[in-house]
């Protein structure tokens, strides 16, 4: 499912024209990318949270040549599904 058909299904779910559905959507997305810039935790209480996590400095390998490379420390953002979410897939 890619962003169009999220627009999509959002018009045919809650009536909206899909120019609004695609207006909604991108405020949603430019208010977790904002949070996280920030440094906020977004949770959406059974769905889950959204966060950005620091992550170690490290040395990786470059796939082409296999020389090693230096990872450099920094943010990165990630997800943790909530329980009803789980519970929803794992059915």
């Amino acid at each position: 499912m890619n962003k169009q058909d999220v627009v999509n299904a959002l018009a045919e779910s809650t009536g909206m024209t899909k120019v609004d559905s695609t207006k909604a959507l991108d405020a949603f997305i430019e208010v977790i990318t904002t949070a996280l810039v920030k440094g906020e935790k977004v949770t959406l209480t059974g769905f889950g949270t959204f966060e950005s996590r620091s992550v170690a400095a490290r040395m990786g390998r470059n796939i082409k040549t296999g020389s090693p490379i230096k990872i450099p420390a920094g943010r990165r953002p990630a997800f943790k599904a909530g329980k009803t979410l789980k519970d929803a897939v794992k059915a």
